[in-house]
């Protein structure tokens, strides 16, 4: 994909001049905000013809897209946001617009006129989810329809306001699919098949991009269809391919702040739910207390991800986040080594995302550890000292299901 005035990755790239305000756009939009109807295309297209300016059929078609983007979408950011594998969009300023397609950051063309349109891009992103974004509340995280968005003011921050916007597919790949583009082996594929199947509860690790997400919707993509997969999530991003599947979302207080309702909440609700896959979309607070009691209280086949920069930095990010929910570290380690029974991680590289690791969690040395069982090589995975242990809890699982079946 070739990104509009992008250079290499991390490069400053060549710059599209900067264009003043748009008198044709200032005016139909005017004319849209003037009156509280639903923006429709026929309203749009009549206020572009009510315009006074002479554009014909096809500069009026051109006109009605950049409004209804100006009005309902990204502004100046939308066609960026239409490229095939752009995941993020990132604003530091007015000139400073960069993009994630898969390669790292890459810088854009893409310019708004002035600060000030950066920043009034921002409140009207944040006022769609029902938020504030202004002085007295200067860092908003909002969830919209294919978006996830997050703002911060200045003085917050020491230039201008940034836009961090984390674009939601609804495509989900397959497990398949993925491992024909490289993220992993057959090998490893069957063995995540397996984990599946065997219904072992797994967390899926890795730094910021490296796909867990993705990875996390392919994989609860492959669960029995009897099965109900009952999802919590700070912001909707899971969509496995699946037919019977619920989600729940975290809701942040409103202006005054009240209406709270977290994901420690959403869990708790969900275990009321009859729920045959529970699934923390990602462990990031005090839920991960509510989530080790779940699993220890007979959930399997449960999931979800978190954020580690290795599989074996995973029981101290569990700890900590006991710790959020007032947990002793002793008291994490031995409910997670109950409950959890194989980490995931993925690692991003030039090349592009893998599943760098499959370990399973347990006690060495008296404390919880990630012990490798498949680990990724230069030519493909060889085994790790965790592998019999993998065997064995998955022939364990099987035979358990065979047993009840």
């Amino acid at each position: 994909m070739t990104v509009p005035g992008g250079g290499a990755p991390g490069s400053r790239g060549r710059h599209a001049p900067a264009l003043g305000p748009d008198p044709l756009l200032a005016r139909v939009r005017d004319r849209m905000l003037a009156y509280p109807e639903p923006v429709t295309a026929a309203r749009l297209a009549a206020a572009v013809q009510a315009s006074g300016s002479l554009l014909g059929s096809e500069g009026t078609l051109r006109a009605v897209d950049r409004v209804r983007a100006e009005i309902q979408g990204l502004g100046v950011l939308q066609p960026l946001a239409l490229l095939p594998g752009v995941s993020d969009i990132l604003v530091n300023g007015p000139d400073q617009v960069w993009v994630d397609a898969g390669r790292g950051l890459e810088r854009t063309a893409v310019r708004f006129a002035a600060e000030s349109d950066v920043q009034a891009l921002a409140v009207r992103l944040v006022a769609a989810a029902g938020r504030r974004l202004d002085d007295s509340s200067p860092c908003v995280d909002v969830q919209l329809q294919g978006y996830r968005v997050h703002a911060v003011l200045a003085p917050v921050s020491t230039g201008s306001t940034l836009l961090s916007i984390r674009i939601h597919r609804n495509r989900t790949f397959s497990l398949a699919e993925l491992a024909g583009s490289g993220m992993m082996d057959p090998q490893c594929e069957a063995v995540l098949r397996r984990i599946l199947r065997r219904r072992l509860n797994f967390l899926v690790s890795g730094a910021t991009g490296t796909g867990k997400t993705t990875l996390l919707s392919a994989l609860l993509s492959l669960s029995g269809k009897q099965e109900r997969l009952v999802l919590v999530e700070d912001a909707a991003e899971l969509n496995p391919v699946h037919p019977h599947v619920v989600g729940l979302q975290s809701r942040h207080g409103n202006v005054e702040g009240s209406g709270i309702l977290d994901q420690a909440e959403l869990v708790r609700q969900a275990l009321r739910m009859r729920p045959d896959r529970l699934v923390v979309g990602e462990c990031r607070g005090a839920e991960v207390r509510e989530l080790l009691a779940a699993l220890n209280t007979g959930h399997d086949g449960a999931g979800g991800t978190i954020h580690a920069n290795s599989a074996a930095g995973v029981p101290a990010r569990l700890t900590a986040l006991g710790a959020l929910a007032g947990m002793t570290p002793d008291a994490v380690e031995l409910q997670a080594a109950a409950a959890l029974d194989v980490v995931i991680h993925l690692h991003r590289a030039a090349a592009g995302r893998t599943v760098s690791e499959i370990a399973v969690l347990g006690r060495s040395g008296g404390r919880l550890a990630a012990i490798p069982a498949l680990v990724r090589t230069g030519t493909g995975y060889r085994h790790g000292e965790g592998w019999t242990e993998l065997e064995r809890r998955l022939e364990e699982r099987g035979s358990a299901r065979d047993g009840a079946a």
